[in-house]
């Protein structure tokens, strides 16, 4: 089969790999439909993600049709239409009990990571009953492929350990496509003040589409106090760190208000200054967290009924054997106006 291979920082290649096979008696091989790319895949290309080696096929997102299963698995069968998680669950280890997915013991973010992903034609997905989700019938599978990772983790490392909370005031500091996500789940929660910052100003008119009550060019304005003045002077209650480098995380510290929270999301790779000599007095919370995909149930069945739209995010489309292509289209997002791309195999 074809595949997307990491072959150390700064490379990638198309390769011919074998197909996988069925390993333990928890698994299923899906024939993958429809993948996309993260941008914790470039974190990767990079070399921020150790635990990632080369040799491994990327991609941790997608939709798919089971082709086979271990003798464990009996929630799923061959033809069954899936959506695959970006985190392997076991559900039976302590994390797991505790609703803490990603810290599975044998499990949680291996897919592309540890073990190989989903940019390729097919993939081995472990743990198959608690890590597959049944795709509705009449479901769009390039909408569902955005609830894979970006949607959960947009909500949950966002939105959830952000406590937005109705008439409460938020930033999210990123317009990529977590933190559109959790700009769009964000409204769940009815804010007052929907703040995006970024340095793209073809992303901020979308997150202005997209909900935002406020955009602005963090690199053409004094945000902070463009921030402030929104806020009548006090800063955010919840400010989302959606990027993942050290001066994003700074602005988060200046934009939260006392008693606030900072909710990181970003996958970082550098060294960042936590200035407590500041914030030791002002009573805010900073929070981290991998995505644990528990609210994909939830998320699921709210695009079913039409309150949340994640095909708004893709912006383009791709065969796999253009994969190299698709990685410089998303790897260039401000040049070529791409949120997520769709890679069919």
């Amino acid at each position: 089969m074809k595949a997307l291979v990491y072959q150390g920082p700064g490379k990638k290649a198309l390769e011919e790999r074998p197909r996988p096979a069925i390993q333990t008696p928890s698994d299923a091989i899906v024939k993958v439909l429809k993948t996309t790319i993260c941008g914790t895949d470039l974190h990767i290309l990079k070399g921020d993600v150790p635990t990632c080696t080369p040799g491994r096929i990327l991609g941790h997102e997608g939709v798919g049709v089971v082709e086979e299963v271990g003798a464990a698995v009996t929630a799923f069968k061959p033809g069954d239409h899936v959506l695959i998680s970006c985190i392997s669950s076991c559900g039976k280890c302590d994390y797991c009990r505790r609703g803490m997915y990603s810290h599975c013991t044998t499990g949680g973010w291996i897919l592309g990571n540890e073990i190989d992903g989903t940019q390729a034609e097919y993939v081995r997905t472990p743990h198959a009953d608690t890590s597959l989700y049944h795709v509705p019938a009449g479901a769009d599978e390039e909408a569902l492929v955005m609830l894979s990772d970006i949607l959960p983790t947009g909500f949950e490392c966002g939105v959830l350990n952000g406590k937005v909370a109705p008439g409460s005031s938020v930033a999210i500091v990123g317009a990529g496509p977590v933190g559109l996500a959790a700009l769009l789940t964000a409204q769940f929660y009815s804010p007052a003040q929907l703040i995006m910052l970024d340095l793209d100003d073809n992303r901020l008119e979308i997150a202005r589409r997209f909900g935002a009550t406020h955009a602005i060019n963090s690199g053409k304005a004094n945000v902070v106090d463009e921030v402030k003045a929104i806020t009548d002077g006090r800063g955010v209650d919840t400010a989302i760190e959606a990027v993942g480098v050290p001066a994003t995380f700074h602005l988060c510290e200046d934009l939260v208000a006392p008693g606030g929270v900072i909710a990181n999301v970003g996958v970082h790779g550098a060294k960042v200054d936590l200035h407590l000599e500041r914030l030791w007095s002002h009573n805010i919370s900073i929070t981290t967290r991998l995505v644990d995909t528990a609210t994909t149930p939830m998320l699921l069945k709210t695009v079913q009924a039409q309150k949340i739209d994640p095909k708004r995010l893709i912006t383009h489309h791709f065969r796999l054997d253009q994969i190299i292509e698709a990685y410089d289209t998303f790897g260039q997002a401000a040049r070529n106006k791409a949120l997520k791309v769709i890679i069919t195999p």
